[in-house]
């Protein structure tokens, strides 16, 4: 466990980006069902039928995740952290759209909510294969995630963002089959994506179980990052300062 949730003094409001995809609807319902969370605002191109009827969910509509105004940061006052959930696979667009989705929007976002609270916790969805070193080898997706981790370290230690605190996680196989509480809500593949998913997610649930991330754990995990301290972590599977979390430390931090 990342915190105590039950203490008193951890009630709080939390921001939420991207919360109608596959690892957002896992950390949305966390957040809806954790008594220690008082409100979520969660910033969307379009509504969010899962949050539908939630009073402590707050939809803000929002399509220039660039540029963060007055006007929205005013309904953001007195959060604490963000979950950062907001992504696109690499297959799906060109190069420069990837790079502003994965690098630019989260860089802008951490900017912007830095000033919300001290600590403020931004809390970026990763993915495995992401590395601060990247190589010849390394994939693209590991090298821009990469990128992105790093921009963020890199920001928490300027003067006018020290209040910034950051932590990258880096789900493997984000895997929602135990979490029937979000299988309405969550986007079902298209395409061939529809044919091979499934069933290479379920040949990794059984030749490489530790590179699943079921989606009930990973979104408390995220969460709770949100609504920590903003200290360094330490332990299996924690590196980049203390602030990036592989699957494995995720699966520790879950008691898994």
């Amino acid at each position: 466990t990342v915190v105590d949730c039950s203490h008193p003094k951890k009630k709080m409001h939390l921001i939420l980006v991207g919360a109608t995809g596959l690892v957002g609807s896992g950390v949305l319902h966390s957040m809806l069902t954790n008594n220690s969370v008082t409100a979520i605002s969660i910033l969307s191109r379009r509504p969010v039928p899962m949050a539908k009827g939630h009073p402590k969910a707050h939809v803000i509509l929002h399509t220039d995740f660039k540029t963060y105004p007055t006007s929205v940061l005013d309904q953001l006052k007195g959060a604490a952290g963000c979950v950062w959930a907001l992504g696109v696979s690499q297959s799906d667009v060109s190069k420069d759209v990837y790079d502003e989705i994965t690098v630019d929007y989260p860089i802008a976002a951490a900017r912007a909510f830095s000033s919300l609270a001290s600590p403020f916790k931004f809390v970026y969805v990763s993915g495995e294969g992401a590395t601060l070193s990247p190589g010849i080898f390394t994939p693209y997706f590991g090298k821009i995630k990469g990128h992105a981790e790093s921009e963020l370290l890199k920001l928490s230690t300027q003067q006018e963002y020290s209040s910034l605190k950051p932590y990258s996680l880096r789900p493997g196989a984000v895997d929602p089959k135990q979490h029937q509480e979000i299988h309405e809500w969550i986007p079902k593949a298209k395409g061939l994506k529809a044919f091979v998913s499934p069933p290479m997610l379920a040949v990794v649930r059984t030749v490489g179980p530790s590179m699943v991330s079921p989606t009930r754990d990973l979104g408390r995990v995220l969460t709770e990052l949100a609504m920590g301290d903003g200290e360094k972590l330490d332990g299996v599977g924690v590196s980049g300062e203390g602030r990036t979390i592989s699957n494995a430390g995720m699966k520790r931090l879950a008691g898994l």
